[in-house]
């Protein structure tokens, strides 16, 4: 059994040395909780069975749709319904914490260099701890 304490959200998104490398730290029932730091854009993407929740630790970022985009700055947080075509861009170093299901592909239905598996997204403290 993994032991029950806290963690710091900044304290793991700090320790990250890879842009869009998500890295798992915790898990809500189904649910994965994940830090990443974000620079630059990642893809246009979607995910077509899970939505998928950004909460910003730091900084500031733009969610592009294809209707539009939204800003997003420390405490802000936005959910991208299953399906719907997204972008994440970071002008500046930018922290968030994601809230997905397990099952959500790093970037949906693209591959591309910098996507991750689920593998590659794990903690080390939750290596041993049933995902899925």
């Amino acid at each position: 059994m993994i032991p029950i304490d806290r963690k710091s959200l900044v304290e793991a998104a700090d320790s990250l040395t890879e842009y869009w490398s998500p890295r798992v730290v915790g898990q809500v029932n189904d649910q994965l909780v994940k830090v990443a730091k974000l620079k630059g854009e990642l893809v246009w993407h979607s995910h077509e069975h899970e939505d998928e929740m950004f909460y910003v630790i730091r900084g500031a970022f733009r969610m592009e749709f294809e209707t539009h985009s939204v800003e997003l700055s420390e405490g802000d947080f936005i959910t991208v319904p299953k399906g719907v075509m997204h972008n994440p861009v970071a002008e500046r170093e930018c922290w968030v914490m994601l809230i997905e299901p397990a099952s959500t592909l790093h970037t949906g239905d693209v591959v591309d260099e910098r996507t991750k598996t689920l593998d590659q997204q794990m903690d080390q403290g939750l290596s041993g701890r049933q995902i899925g």
